[in-house]
């Protein structure tokens, strides 16, 4: 019988022995899932846009509209730069948005709104027809940034009005490093605090930065923009807000220091950073003034030369 009890005893400490290993590890696998559990929501919190302030009524500000889901294209945002024309950029075009699921792909016909500042006056009374969108012609060219810029033809022109007003493209001579405390106004729909898309246009006031460091930063980071040149970044305000998912295609409005004329210096392309990068990416507008004049003048390939042989013609004819 001792020879039983001992081996009944020792049986049942093995078997508590054994319970509290498993307890530990189930223990653990829960600490482990919860852990994982929180850094996902981390992540998610990381990139969502914190901050931006209420917008007043800008009205150069237009919709470009897809669908209500992202999945299916959303929506984003343009300037109205004539009474027939909104500048947007080109990847707000398509469903999905990388070079490799665009590349012989024609861009969709959105809806376009016009004089609101809230998502939920985007309906038939606000909205203008289109009749054609136009890519720059070297539009993703090697990269998903490469000059992501699309012109949008409204059919009818629209009337102006203290609702609906262009916003002036920059002139000879403008140039962002004589804006005014070196900022622009940025305004949009994007992701807010609660992982989805304002209801309310917001703006930020955002600080130009430098492009060296700008170009630096982002060649270190995939699936980034190739700053080159024709761009421009801002970075994030003080408290750091940032543009952030759905801002695209929004212009930054500046100020001339000597002049103090409003124009607008670029198109949002790169809206991704969030609370993840620092910089904004933006098509310089100076940049594209010939294609865009070339398209709204409505040139077609034998334009240039039909100029260039009316000039020379009259300057040979001189007595």
């Amino acid at each position: 019988m001792n020879i039983i009890n001992k081996m009944w005893l020792s049986l049942t400490v093995l078997y508590l022995a054994a319970w509290a290993s498993l307890a530990d590890v189930i223990h653990t696998a829960e600490r482990m899932k919860r852990s994982v559990s929180a850094s996902r929501l981390a992540l998610l919190r990381s990139r969502r846009m914190v901050g931006g302030t209420l917008a007043p009524h800008v009205p150069w500000q237009a919709v470009v509209y897809l669908s209500d889901s992202v999945l299916d294209g959303g929506y984003a945002g343009g300037a109205l730069i004539s009474d027939r024309w909104v500048l947007t950029a080109g990847r707000n075009l398509f469903v999905r948005k990388s070079r490799q699921d665009i590349q012989g792909k024609d861009p969709l016909i959105p809806k376009v709104y016009l004089g609101i500042s809230r998502l939920a006056e985007a309906n038939t009374s606000k909205e203008v027809a289109v009749e054609k969108v136009v890519l720059h012609p070297r539009f993703q060219n090697q990269s998903d940034w490469d000059n992501d810029l699309a012109l949008i033809q409204l059919k009818e022109p629209v009337a102006m009005s203290n609702k609906v007003t262009p916003i002036p493209l920059p002139e000879g001579g403008q140039d962002l490093a004589d804006t005014v405390q070196v900022s622009g106004v940025i305004t949009g729909w994007g992701w807010g605090i609660n992982l989805t898309p304002a209801t309310s246009l917001k703006h930020l006031v955002l600080p130009l930065a430098n492009h060296s460091h700008c170009k630096a930063e982002y060649e270190r980071t995939s699936f980034t923009p190739a700053v080159d040149d024709k761009m421009f970044c801002t970075g994030p305000t003080k408290n750091e807000e940032n543009v952030c998912f759905g801002d695209a295609g929004g212009a930054l409005a500046v100020t001339d220091a000597e002049t103090g004329d409003i124009y607008a210096a670029g198109i949002l392309s790169y809206d991704k950073c969030c609370n993840r990068y620092k910089y904004g990416v933006y098509m310089k507008i100076s940049s594209y003034l010939p294609w865009i004049h070339s398209v709204i003048r409505g040139d077609t390939e034998m334009s240039s030369a039909l100029r260039s042989d009316a000039m020379s013609k009259m300057y040979s004819w001189q007595p």
